[in-house]
């Protein structure tokens, strides 16, 4: 028998504040875009025809019941998500620069996705999974941390494939030698990962792709590592195979905002149409090229969470063979 859900993701629901423009005084308008990595991924895996659910906590105020609402209106599950009476959802402040890169601001000092406890932590929704998939933004702070080591003891329990995305957000650790610790205790957890160049230099120290992947090797023997490098594409390492793919360049690029999201989501739903069954050269060229494709349409629009493309438009662009 099949299980419930494809993906269920655990960590930050919060409100992207983007900017949009100036008003007729001259002051800086922000439009409030649902967010949060985990919700990006599962946003963009819905639009792929897959089921996911999101466990998780904000706050029971506006911006928390409109998230809430927001992941019903797209088709992700709920059922664990939990409103905090006391603590507010938590915001970000997401400056764009011209090149489309982004700058963070955090309002989350607490926020109510740190206040998720192990005990509110379905075990029935991580067996009913695939995938479990986390990152980093809920191994902050206590107590989400434990809800996460708790998840991830229910997915070991269960069988459940793990997968892992850094997402390293620097202003929101106490200090860049916690967030190193938790991004290995992430890496030790999981048999797909999902890293930025900037993050594999973080972490390893390395500068050269291929070094940076043999350092976590030498620690943690992750089934497959993807690395993404921005305009430059990505780069899958499985087993003895090292694939890159160039990225599809857009005009008119706006922001990068969930764009790693976006890739993240191609390369688990490959993991749940083909398994880890010895991938080929040209499995791997095929999985950077559809998440590649996809993630650079997403620079083309405002916020994520809402705005993920459809199957047909990223195959558009991948037989065009360029950005638009």
């Amino acid at each position: 028998m099949g299980k419930k859900y494809d993906v269920t993701a655990l960590g930050e629901l919060l409100i992207d504040f983007t900017s949009s423009g100036l008003s007729e005084q001259g002051n800086p308008l922000f439009e409030a875009n649902p967010g949060g990595a985990p919700c990006n991924v599962l946003a963009m895996l819905n639009r792929l025809g897959k089921k996911t659910n999101f466990i998780g906590k904000v706050g029971e105020d506006q911006f928390g019941k409109t998230l809430k609402s927001t992941l019903e209106e797209l088709g992700i599950g709920t059922e664990n998500l939990l409103l905090d009476p006391k603590v507010h959802t938590t915001l970000a402040l997401v400056h764009t620069f011209e090149d489309g890169d982004r700058d963070f601001s955090f309002y989350r000092k607490p926020g109510a996705d740190m206040m998720l406890e192990a005990s509110e932590v379905q075990e029935s929704q991580i067996a009913e999974s695939r995938i479990f998939h986390f990152g980093t933004l809920s191994l902050t702070d206590e107590p989400v941390r434990s809800a996460t080591i708790q998840a991830l003891e229910y997915a070991g329990k269960h069988g459940v494939t793990v997968t892992f995305d850094p997402n390293l957000r620097p202003p929101l650790w106490d200090s860049l030698e916690e967030a190193k610790e938790q991004i290995w205790f992430g890496l030790s957890k999981c048999s797909a990962v999902k890293m930025s160049e900037e993050e594999l230099e973080f972490i390893t120290g390395e500068t050269d792709l291929d070094k940076g992947v043999e350092a976590v090797r030498a620690r943690y023997d992750i089934p497959l590592i993807c690395i993404t490098m921005g305009k430059g594409g990505s780069r899958a390492y499985y087993r003895q195979l090292a694939v890159s793919c160039p990225g599809f360049i857009q005009k008119n690029t706006i922001e990068t905002t969930g764009a790693g999201d976006t890739f993240c989501a191609g390369m688990l739903n490959f993991i749940l149409d083909h398994g880890f069954a010895d991938f080929t050269e040209e499995n791997l060229k095929e999985m950077l090229t559809f998440a590649n494709a996809a993630a650079s349409i997403v620079t083309t629009r405002k916020g994520a969470l809402r705005v993920m493309p459809e199957r047909e438009e990223v195959e558009a662009l991948i037989a065009s063979g360029r950005g638009e």
